[in-house]
């Protein structure tokens, strides 16, 4: 599935924060970047806000209730200074945002978030912002399937659910 900017940019930075373990100026600027985050320059204590931020992320992916996802989306909304507006920078075609051009990186990095997984949550359901099903891995991910069906974090996690499963049934024959 084909998510616009904010929908799979803002989601998928979420995605990364959540799962994100190193919370160090560097790494949070280069994980801003990937996700194409412009002037990413973060000092430690706005690296902290966003692992705040992060744990605030963390709900709205896995959760199965759609009155529950929309309610936990709307508060991040609420929380953040999310105006859209529609821009045309740097010789870009026009494209929507979220958040001012001179706001601080904490702002923008919380508004991009937000912005993404109200997208994500509005045209696909919040069906495709997934937890990872392996028992024991707490991996969230954007379901940008074709289907829509992912239930995993990666192959590696499929396969070896997938391997006990058919141990398990080896076992019982």
């Amino acid at each position: 599935m084909h998510f616009n900017a904010y929908g799979g940019n803002g989601a998928a930075l979420a995605a990364a924060l959540v799962n994100a373990s190193d919370f160090g100026p560097a790494a949070v600027e280069a994980m801003l970047t990937e996700h194409r985050l412009l002037r990413a320059a973060v000092t430690p204590a706005q690296a902290g806000e966003l692992r705040v931020w992060a744990a605030r992320l963390a709900p709205v992916f896995g959760e199965r209730d759609q009155e529950t996802q929309i309610k936990l989306v709307n508060e991040l909304l609420d929380e953040t200074a999310a105006k859209p507006y529609v821009s045309a920078h740097d010789g870009r075609e026009p494209h929507l945002h979220f958040f001012a051009v001179d706001a601080d990186i904490v702002a923008r990095a919380k508004d991009t978030t937000a912005g993404g997984l109200a997208m994500a949550l509005s045209f696909a359901g919040g069906r495709r912002l997934g937890r990872c099903d392996r028992e024991g891995c707490e991996t969230v991910f954007v379901d940008t399937s074709r289907n829509g069906k992912r239930r995993f974090c990666t192959l590696a996690c499929a396969n070896r659910v997938n391997v006990a499963a058919h141990r398990a049934r080896s076992l019982a024959r």
